[in-house]
């Protein structure tokens, strides 16, 4: 599993959820997770949330950590379940930072307020994750908390280690799985 921070900023709107979006773009080929700052514009019409289209609920934030993750030879509901790891693993590393954060399902939540949206989805050749987490709450169309309240401040180091400690995870499960034997 390859890890990249993209340092220029992007605006995230939907349409970076796509297949070889990664490799296309930052020519990283396989297994990926990439991050970034930007803000976060995704209108209906590009949603993969069918329940937030139906709800008519467009995500907006002045500005998030974005992650995507892309991974190949997976069925979607392995996808969904790594999802479920990768936001563990991010409310693990910020409890490292000294924050008491929540988890509901593939939701954060620091104080009760939203910290987080992510999406699992499946292309005709790969699956793949959008996560990001609030840096900038104000404008959120919804309560939201950002992790400057949690005192952090240097962005790219914490995108690092989250992205770090996922690739380990995956390592370490395609390990566990190479070095047993069939019964």
């Amino acid at each position: 599993m390859k890890t990249f921070f993209i340092e220029k900023e992007i605006k995230y709107i939907g349409s970076q959820l796509a297949p070889h979006w990664i490799y296309k773009n930052f020519n990283i080929l396989g297994d990926a997770i990439v991050a970034f700052v930007g803000e976060v514009d995704v209108n209906l019409s590009e949603m993969v949330d069918i329940e937030d289209v139906i709800n008519n609920e467009p995500i907006y934030s002045k500005k998030m950590l974005n992650f995507i993750i892309e991974q190949f030879n997976l069925p979607l509901e392995q996808m969904v379940c790594l999802q479920r790891l990768f936001v563990s693993i991010i409310k693990e590393v910020l409890e490292e930072y000294g924050a008491v954060v929540k988890r509901d399902g593939d939701d954060l939540f620091f104080d009760n307020r939203k910290l987080s949206v992510s999406i699992a989805t499946k292309s005709t050749t790969s699956c793949l994750i959008h996560t990001a987490l609030n840096i900038i709450k104000e404008g959120a169309p919804i309560d939201a908390s950002d992790i400057t309240e949690l005192g952090i401040k240097d962005v790219q180091k914490l995108a690092n280690e989250i992205m770090k400690k996922y690739a380990d995870e995956i390592e370490s499960i395609k390990n566990a799985c190479y070095k047993v034997r069939g019964v």
